[in-house]
């Protein structure tokens, strides 16, 4: 194995700096085939997304998959593709800044970055950067709020696959989810809130999340009763009766069983129901996405329209809302505590050059 050094231009007398490094699914740099098949072929090969035996899953990846879906998301990715890029990298960015800045106020010596777990910019590449800057302690905040071997396993694999080429390891400290955090049930009803003051309000509220296989969860995944757990808080807080709200789960892929209700089947079934205006909120992204803006907004809107739906409204994710920010701040602030993010040596210059004299003096280089 070879090592990456950390700093190489490490001085004594220098303070040490805290990295938060907020994690992100990933995708595409460009809305093209070429780039969609890269990316596919990096999320899909993770074990903790597809948990099939390798040499048949490499069968089936490479002579099936990547030869068919890469010009279809393509397509799909242009339709919600901007002038900026990918909503996701966008929203993803706009947040981590927020937070940098929140944070900024309150420590001298923090550093917030963020990486995507499949694309760019690339854990491997930033985690480099914050121990190139001095990083000694490193705390991960996978953007995923619901915890699932699938999404925060994988984030947790890939922060340690990285950590094992650093000769010298920071501490580290992962935040797992945040379900059921106070502070993100009432940003996501705050934002519900306020899309119905400025909207008209549905006959029901679709808590639709990312699906996984129904055998993972029979395996012992936790996601399926998180969720539920999100979107019961959240309907409490917002004061809903049980027949005003469900929980169902989108973009299956395959032919076994996933979680269900199904997002789409079951919006093809409401307007048989006598329901034919849906709210549809999905709590379990951080940011929009393929998931949310072409899957829902686009067919899954169409769905419910083609069986008879008269009103179908999509309530965006929290993106970077100043509040989403906020929410998130006081995750990273209270799983910080205890870290010494005051360093005696931050501007102190006499202190500073004692430490590097004895250093030198000790043996070490400059």
């Amino acid at each position: 194995m070879t090592y990456y050094t950390g700093n190489p231009d490490y001085r004594h007398g220098e303070s040490d700096l805290t990295g938060v490094l907020i994690v992100n699914l990933g995708t595409p740099e460009a809305p093209d085939a070429g780039p969609v098949r890269r990316y596919l072929a990096q999320f899909l090969w993770d074990r903790r997304v597809v948990e099939f035996p390798r040499w048949l899953w490499w069968m089936v990846l490479h002579g099936v998959i990547l030869r068919i879906r890469p010009s279809r998301s393509a397509h799909a990715y242009k339709q919600i593709w901007t002038d900026k890029g990918s909503p996701l990298t966008v929203y993803s960015q706009a947040l981590c800044t927020q937070v940098a800045e929140n944070l900024r106020v309150k420590y001298s010596n923090v550093k917030t970055a963020l990486a995507m777990c499949y694309g760019e910019p690339s854990v491997g590449n930033v985690i480099q950067e914050l121990s190139e800057a001095g990083m000694r302690r490193l705390l991960v905040l996978p953007l995923y709020p619901q915890y699932s071997a699938t999404t925060t396993a994988a984030v947790f694999d890939a922060i340690t696959r990285e950590l094992q080429h650093m000769r010298w390891v920071p501490a580290l400290r992962f935040i797992n989810d945040y379900h059921a955090d106070l502070d993100y049930i009432r940003a996501v009803a705050g934002s519900i809130q306020q899309y119905w003051h400025e909207k008209n309000r549905g006959q029901l509220l679709l808590f639709s999340f990312h699906g996984i296989p129904q055998r993972y969860f029979n395996a012992g995944d936790p996601y399926h009763c998180f969720c539920h757990a999100t979107a019961r808080l959240v309907a409490q807080e917002l004061g809903l009766t049980e027949d005003q709200w469900r929980v169902t789960f989108q973009s299956r892929f395959g032919r076994e069983p996933w979680l269900m209700p199904y997002t789409d089947e079951t919006l093809k079934r409401l307007p048989s129901e006598s329901i034919t205006s849906v709210d549809v909120v999905c709590p379990g992204f951080a940011a929009d996405c393929l998931e949310t803006l072409e899957e829902i907004d686009l067919l899954n809107r169409e769905f419910f329209q083609q069986a008879g739906g008269q009103q179908f409204q999509y309530i965006p994710c929290l993106n970077d809302h100043p509040g989403h920010a906020q929410v998130l701040t006081n995750l990273v602030v209270s799983h910080l505590q205890g870290w010494p993010l005051d360093n005696p040596l931050d501007n102190n210059a006499v202190e500073q050059k004692q430490s590097r004299e004895r250093a030198v003096a000790l043996g070490a280089k400059q």
